[in-house]
């Protein structure tokens, strides 16, 4: 048997393992009504209110477009950043990841299937969104697919990684929720989510301008209600790359696969 049958023998496993586990991530998520809801049907929710209550234009554009721009970033942030953090944090505390470590499954299969699996959430969210804004608003879909495309993938990296590490210091699988909505909702409203923080004071505005989530928005609304390539914003880039970087860095040094001591 020559050297390349033999690779390519030995990753056929390994793609066997990544899809069914990624097949097992998408059933436990979908079937758990809590997480099918607050990840993914939340923002859709507050999309429909706020566009409700919104009128006339924010930041020169219809506010229907402007907030759907807006949630995209939220949801984002919700999913891969909120959602990811609880799951890691109760499943390391259940011994669902020291168990994990026992099996064949390598742990980069695992983290790899995990992360697809999120972003999978997070694309179908946005087309939702834009889906649900087209048939309540008439919003317009966006004139550059492969831009919108890249920034989701851009942003559910970066919030992936943000979301590991702060799962590695929250201590109880108890208080993992109570953690990061305290994080994720203050960041939403002070980087633009629900709409714009023109009228905040100064020192709220100065707080949100050092958030990852601010800029991952003003990519996205770059993108969307702008018509710029992706590649056109690279202070935004650059502001999400160092925020992705320091999260991946701090979740190599403190990530935990076993639960912490009482």
């Amino acid at each position: 048997m020559s050297a390349e049958a033999i690779r390519v023998g030995m990753r056929r496993p390994a793609r066997g393992l990544f899809v069914h586990q990624l097949r097992s991530e998408q059933l436990v998520f979908w079937r758990s009504r809590e997480a099918a809801f607050f990840i993914f049907l939340f923002p859709l929710l507050l999309f429909v209110l706020l566009s409700s209550v919104y009128d006339g234009k924010i930041y020169g554009v219809p506010a229907p477009e402007a907030l759907l721009a807006g949630l995209i970033g939220y949801g984002c942030a919700n999913t891969a950043f909120a959602g990811l953090a609880i799951q890691l944090v109760i499943r390391r505390e259940n011994g669902i990841l020291k168990r994990l470590r026992a099996t064949p499954l390598p742990p980069a299969t695992y983290i790899a299937s995990l992360l697809v699996s999120t972003l999978i959430v997070f694309a179908m969210q946005t087309v939702a969104l834009f889906l649900l804004g087209r048939a309540l608003n008439g919003t317009p879909f966006p004139s550059d697919v492969a831009s919108l495309v890249a920034a989701v993938v851009i942003g559910a990296a970066v919030f992936a990684a943000l979301g590991t590490a702060i799962a590695s210091v929250i201590r109880s699988a108890e208080g993992s929720s109570a953690v990061v909505n305290a994080i994720l909702l203050p960041m939403a409203f002070l980087s633009g989510s629900f709409g714009s923080t023109l009228h905040y004071p100064a020192f709220l505005r100065a707080v949100g301008d050092v958030l990852p989530l601010k800029y991952f928005i003003d990519l996205v609304n770059a993108v969307y209600l702008h018509g710029h390539g992706v590649w056109t914003q690279p202070q935004d880039l650059a502001v999400l790359a160092v925020w992705g970087a320091a999260g991946l860095v701090f979740t190599m040094f403190r990530f935990r696969w076993e639960p912490r001591e009482p």
